[in-house]
């Protein structure tokens, strides 16, 4: 997302130095001589701030930015002062301007608060539409995800779920399998009957062929009564087979029986009940390479791959990561009675960076700590980053810090952080100035 400059002075040859400064530094400026021109430009969700010179004749700086504080208090104004403005700035700034800048005033001091300007706005509007997002996402449709990838899954498996045709579905550990097999059965007319669903890997062999294909009574040690089997219980709907490489091979056999014939035997027993069932198999592996296939029966994985289905993992489509962790996001703060928090610096770096081996699983749970408030940890800065700095640098630094750290103990109140910190008033938003602090972000 970029975010454009409103440059607003009415001083041509400080307005060009002032352009000329921020476009060196990479940014797109637009300028005007008037505050109303660039008032018409901007909107409740403009990808924009605003530098704007205090003194101008009409609309003067302030006014211009209690206009824009009417239009949307979210977006950054920042203030070019004259000495004898530096009171009213200070007023302005508490009531919700981002940022005074006093004449004269290095390059790089205006460098630096218009990159922190943006990139809080960048956080402003990506927050708002990940809400959005999330809100209108239908309950229906938890294949979220708008990359071209989600988009060809979701058509394919509208152009296969109301046929009968098994499938077998391939993905990483945590990426949806079972969330794909759902909606097959979901968007099926086999959506009326069960949709029964079996981890092979979580059963020992001893316990998976009842679990399937049910028993009799008596026809083992512990068989008290007759019990319907998986397959059975299917009958007229779906049945899952998660993790299907880890079945014994014992059952393999069997279960290659009941999908040529579709018809399953109950242990125990020697009739042999008709089913009307469609098999969704996912596997963690690539059954088709025999490296990977190891013992899984070469006949049933053809047999089951009639048609496969890839799930990309999350990795390979970053593009819906934001999409995801806000519906996630939404559905804890839900569950756990908490408000959905705004997207910070660390946690959209988190995103950005994390490679997910856990996929949606792990950015589900990931989402789930962040509305508990438990945040991944800022990245650490090196010592050796800061070697070079003077000791009066340093001693800026390390001052810079602690009033963070009292604001964000005392959730931006400035009264309770200067009693913290033990300063007047004023000394208090010489420092903030000084610094590039914005007390608000603290609120």
């Amino acid at each position: 997302m970029s975010i454009d400059i409103i440059l607003v002075d009415d001083d041509q040859a400080l307005r060009r130095a002032t352009r000329q400064t921020l476009e060196l530094a990479g940014y797109a400026v637009r300028d005007f001589t008037a505050a109303p021109q660039a008032l018409a430009q901007l909107s409740l969700d403009s990808e924009a701030i605003v530098v704007t010179d205090i003194r101008m004749a009409g609309m003067d700086g302030l006014e211009l930015f209690a206009h824009i504080r009417a239009l949307d208090p979210d977006l950054p104004v920042l203030l070019i002062t004259g000495h004898g403005d530096v009171d009213m700035a200070v007023k302005a700034l508490h009531d919700g301007a981002y940022d005074f800048i006093a004449k004269p005033f290095p390059a790089d001091r205006l460098v630096q608060s218009v990159a922190r300007a943006t990139e809080k706005r960048r956080l402003v509007l990506e927050n708002r539409r990940l809400r959005e997002a999330a809100n209108t996402t239908p309950d229906d449709l938890p294949l979220i995800g708008q990359t071209p990838a989600m988009e060809y899954l979701r058509q394919t498996l509208r152009q296969i779920a109301d046929t009968d045709v098994d499938v077998l579905i391939a993905g990483e550990t945590g990426s949806g399998k079972e969330v794909v097999a759902t909606l097959l059965h979901r968007w099926s007319r086999r959506s009326r009957g069960n949709f029964v669903a079996l981890n092979c890997g979580a059963l020992p062999e001893t316990v998976i062929e009842s679990e399937l294909f049910g028993h009799e009574a008596g026809a083992f040690t512990g068989a008290q009564k007759k019990r319907i089997g998986r397959i059975e219980h299917a009958s007229s709907g779906t049945l899952f087979l998660d993790e299907i490489e880890s079945m014994p091979l014992s059952t393999q056999v069997k279960m290659l029986r009941v999908l040529e014939m579709r018809e399953v035997s109950p242990l125990g027993t020697n009739e042999n009940r008709p089913v009307d069932l469609r098999v969704v198999a996912a596997a963690k592996l690539d059954l088709g390479n025999p490296t990977e296939r190891g013992e899984f029966r070469e006949d049933l994985y053809y047999r089951l791959n009639v048609v496969t289905i890839s799930i990309p993992p999350l990795r390979e489509r970053r593009a819906d990561i934001p999409l995801l962790f806000a519906h996630f996001a939404t559905r804890a703060a839900e569950r756990f009675r908490r408000e959905i928090p705004s997207m910070t610096t660390d946690v959209r770096r988190h995103l950005e960076s994390h490679d997910w081996p856990g996929n949606v699983r792990e950015l589900s749970h990931f989402a789930e700590r962040v509305v508990l408030g438990i945040t991944p940890p800022p990245k650490a800065v090196s010592p050796v980053a800061g070697s070079d700095l003077t000791l009066p640098e340093r001693m800026e630094r390390h001052e810079a810090a602690l009033i963070r750290e009292a604001l964000k103990a005392n959730k931006g109140d400035v009264r309770s952080t200067i009693d913290a910190l033990g300063l007047p008033r004023k000394t208090f938003y010489d420092k903030l100035q000084r610094h590039g602090i914005n007390r608000a972000d603290y609120e």
